[in-house]
């Protein structure tokens, strides 16, 4: 008796085993989200120097960047130096210059990180993206001595390839560049799907 119920419990404690290492075989493994942001601005170095713009000219503005895995947006980060009602942020595909995503914001007390959960939206690897913002109230940011910068610059995994602008509040993928700073604190949350 003693044997068929140590049988049976063996044969029990082999089976949950073997489904449990399925299971985990079987399980996607979880990513954490990250932020592009601060590293993005240390390693440029535009992190040593930041001037307020208030109620300035309308710009459209913000960065072109490289996912280097497959993933997705989950939220976008905004702080400005004054309320805004209408901040209007664009995700775009860089290629073709069309616009994947439109959201606004009414960003109502100035100097705050603010964080806008959002549908997700798939990004794929090695793809090239653009997120810009409009707005007549954004910081600059620049080295010290004014210096430029290099590009690309990678931060987990996201690859920053240029910081782009317009002038004008029309929903238009911006065609200047520029080495020498950045405007805005725009940014957004990102998380690898693979």
């Amino acid at each position: 008796m003693m044997r068929k119920v140590l049988k049976a419990a063996l044969i029990l404690t082999l089976s949950v085993s073997l489904f449990s290492c399925k299971k985990d075989k079987d399980e996607k493994p979880s990513y954490n989200e990250e932020n592009f942001l601060d590293g993005y601005l240390a390693a440029t170095r535009f992190d040593e120097s930041k001037t307020n713009f208030i109620n300035n000219v309308e710009y459209e503005f913000g960065l072109e960047f490289t996912p280097t895995v497959k993933g997705k947006i989950t939220a976008l980060h905004v702080k400005l130096p004054d309320p805004n009602e209408t901040y209007r942020v664009t995700i775009w595909d860089k290629d073709a210059k069309t616009v994947l995503r439109t959201e606004m914001f009414n960003i109502t007390t100035a100097d705050k990180n603010y964080r806008f959960d959002i549908s997700d939206l798939e990004l794929a690897k090695d793809k090239q993206y653009a997120i810009t913002a409009n707005s007549n109230d954004w910081y600059t940011r620049e080295i010290k001595d004014r210096s430029a910068t290099t590009y690309p610059v990678s931060v987990g995994n996201i690859t920053i390839t240029n910081f782009i602008y317009l002038k004008g509040a029309t929903q238009t993928y911006p065609t200047t560049s520029s080495k020498v700073y950045y405007a805005g604190d725009l940014s957004f949350s990102f998380q690898q799907t693979n």
